[in-house]
């Protein structure tokens, strides 16, 4: 490369280390593509990871505008260079993609791409994906390649690198899913165990009112009101199932690494992105612990099924003796004057009771089309 091997070990460096940060699979991709076309000095890279079916799961380009990927059209088979690339599992470097006999065209909204550097990600003997660069930023004498040897040879170690990176983001979101699944199971089962008896009862009621309706309107009526309590004592403990156990991990493993594992259970189960970050925080008593949790939940079911959030951010930061959290999202937001109407629908009521009784204070801002905060502090033992 032309910054000499000092520099060029440097940007492998550096690219390896920007890989290491992310867990996201697509956030994984995108750095190693990102890495890629700095580290050649490219003017377009992309990779692509092929499906079962011709086509590619996940295809992610640097180098294009959000305008021109979208009038591209939709993400290319597995035809031409691209296929030679997955089924022959050697690198492919080309003065001219478009004079190679494979070559099979592209969109008319592709951008025109002449040289060429492409080469499988392999994990083992699978190919789970492939990388290539085009268009090296440097002069180029007529019929060559501006890609060389050392940068074959550099995009061949990031590659290699790219493979462990991506495996092991596969690995954490594969986790992720056990990690929902785990969930859904405990909360069928507390459901079942808190509610399935109350309903039961409520069955057996309706179908006495139902049977009654014609010879005895009297006691069918009181049988109809049966049900209703019991309707009202069901709802009542499913919330209680819900919301107000105690999670265990709370008492294992505090208040930051419960809330992160909700948090990303939550980012993964819903469209909305979902983030936690936190800095500063010591472990509070455990009244306090739980209410901050539980805050953080009702905050974060308001903002995933109410608001239309596109992203949702958890924080919990020191502050003094205490902690302060927030719950912020950029969805439809609300008028927190309307508090009897709007608050008891969100739960702002029993938000700020649960703050209240752990001797802290609940703020909430929030307008129509503004998105909504909610911030609770408390002070600490």
């Amino acid at each position: 490369m032309s910054q000499g091997p000092r520099s060029g070990l440097a940007a492998v460096s550096s690219a390896l280390l920007a890989m290491s940060r992310h867990l996201e699979v697509r956030d994984v991709l995108k750095t190693i593509v990102a890495s890629a076309r700095e580290l050649l000095d490219a003017q377009y890279a992309a990779l692509g990871v092929p499906d079962d079916h011709g086509g590619f799961a996940q295809f992610v380009v640097d180098g294009v505008t959000d305008a021109q990927w979208k009038a591209i059209g939709p993400l290319p088979r597995q035809h031409g260079i691209l296929a030679a690339m997955l089924r022959e599992a050697k690198v492919e470097r080309l003065a001219d993609v478009r004079k190679d006999p494979r070559f099979e065209g592209w969109p008319s909204a592709h951008p025109e791409m002449s040289d060429f550097l492409g080469l499988p990600i392999r994990d083992g003997e699978e190919i789970i994906g492939a990388l290539f660069l085009a268009n090296k930023n440097c002069p180029k004498p007529e019929g060559s390649c501006g890609f060389t040897a050392e940068d074959e040879d550099l995009l061949s170690i990031l590659a290699q690198h790219a493979a462990i990176a991506l495996t092991n983001a596969r690995l954490y979101e594969r986790s992720r899913e056990l990690t929902i699944a785990e969930e859904r199971s405990r909360l069928a089962h507390e459901l079942h165990d808190a509610v399935s008896q109350k309903l039961f009862s409520l069955r057996l009621t309706a179908q006495a009112a139902a049977a009654l309706v014609d010879r005895d309107p009297s006691r069918a009526k009181g049988e109809l009101q049966q049900v209703a309590v019991l309707a009202a004592e069901a709802a009542d403990e499913l919330r209680a199932a819900v919301v107000e156990l105690r999670p265990a991990a709370l008492d294992e493993d505090g208040l930051l690494a419960t809330l992160r594992t909700q948090v990303q259970v939550l980012d993964r189960a819903h469209t909305a992105r979902v983030t936690f970050a936190s800095s500063g925080f010591r472990a509070l008593p455990a009244a306090q612990e739980e209410a901050l949790l539980r805050v953080a939940q009702e905050a974060l079911h308001n903002a995933l099924r109410h608001s239309g959030a596109d992203h949702v951010d958890v924080t919990v930061n020191r502050r003094g003796g205490g902690a302060v959290l927030r719950v912020a999202d950029d969805g439809s937001g609300f008028d927190p004057h309307l508090t009897r109407r709007v608050g008891r629908h969100l739960g702002l009521v029993s938000m700020r009771d649960r703050a209240s009784g752990a001797g802290g204070t609940l703020t909430v801002e929030s307008a129509p089309g503004k998105g909504t905060t909610i911030e609770m502090e408390v002070p600490g033992g």
